[in-house]
């Protein structure tokens, strides 16, 4: 086996934004199972329409539906986490894909934790002739600790098997309300069966790109920001976000200007990322505006002017129905 060092995690606690897939897949565990979805989204101020629109959650968020799920599913933690594979991590997964080795792999997956669903961070070393993996749920709400915990590891564990025929032999084991993973450090540098075309090259540097934006932020501009793209297209009123916080409008607002901003300039921010990536992709300009919380394209035109010095129709990509 050749020398290696398996990276720190690139997070040591679970309170970072996350893609809405996360909850997305405990809905639909809860659905196969026949359990209703309504209640699992109670204390989210989320409707379950609204999970397939929105592209991040709150850790808040996921943790209020992993609670909900776990009451009326208390034994179904390890089903969960069996369910789960390396596709179900997004552009994470792909990159986790594009890997040559297992090793690879592991090595993507630490760097990148924070563009996961999980809850309970590892830790891994080498120790000797194997590869272990702490996992420490004891930062976590105790009424959905430990559910959490047997979750996220086999999660990992099932992951882990799924990169290579056959599996890498993991063995895990549960003491309390830690766990440890450990499979043999020779199976770091089998290689995987990577997709045809794959590319590692992209798909770190799209992990990459989401990562340093989501890093950047300080803890609540980065919740701010999440929870003003889930509100939008309704103006994204201060009062709701900072309802759905637990503060009140002064608090935040002055936890904004603590972080060094404030509420309107993170909206406006979220507004223009958002804008490039809806015009860039051919969506028409009106509907773009909508999206956005706009009363009209002239308010979007506007605001567009303001943040490049061009109208929207410089950064929109001709669709289909242009050449009809």
């Amino acid at each position: 086996m050749s020398e290696r060092v398996l990276p720190a995690p690139a997070a040591t606690g679970w309170d970072f934004p996350r893609s809405a897939s996360g909850v997305r897949h405990l809905l639909g565990w809860a659905e196969r199972a026949g359990l209703p979805v309504g209640p699992l989204l109670v204390g989210t101020e989320l409707a379950h329409e609204d999970i397939e629109r929105v592209p991040v959650v709150t850790a808040a968020q996921e943790l209020a539906v992993a609670r909900s799920l776990a009451r009326r599913a208390p034994g179904a933690a390890a089903d969960v986490g069996r369910r789960y594979t390396a596709d179900s991590f997004g552009v994470m997964g792909w990159a986790m894909r594009s890997s040559t080795t297992v090793g690879d792999a592991v090595d993507v997956a630490l760097r990148f934790i924070d563009l996961s669903f999980a809850f309970v961070i590892p830790v891994a070393r080498l120790e000797g002739d194997r590869v272990v993996a702490d996992l420490d749920a004891t930062a976590l709400p105790a009424d959905v600790r430990r559910w959490l915990l047997v979750r996220d590891t086999t999660a990992v564990a099932t992951v882990l098997e799924s990169l290579v025929p056959g599996g890498v032999g993991v063995v895990v084991t549960f003491e309390g309300d830690r766990a440890t993973l450990s499979f043999p450090a020779a199976e770091l540098d089998r290689p995987l069966a990577r997709d045809r075309g794959a590319d590692r090259a992209a798909a770190e540097a799209a992990c990459l790109d989401i990562a340093d934006e989501r890093r950047d932020l300080p803890a609540t501009t980065a919740d701010v920001r999440v929870l003003v793209t889930q509100r939008l297209a309704d103006g994204a009123p201060m009062e709701q976000v900072a309802s759905a916080l637990g503060m009140t409008e002064r608090t935040l607002r002055r936890r904004l200007a603590a972080e060094g901003t404030g509420y309107r300039e993170v909206v406006d921010e979220v507004r223009r990322g958002l804008a490039d990536q809806l015009l860039a992709v051919g969506l028409p300009v009106a509907d773009v505006a909508t999206r956005l919380g706009y009363s009209e394209a002239a308010a979007l035109a506007h605001a567009h002017h303001r943040w490049t010095g061009t109208p929207p129709s410089s950064r929109r990509r001709p669709s289909r129905a242009d050449d009809r």
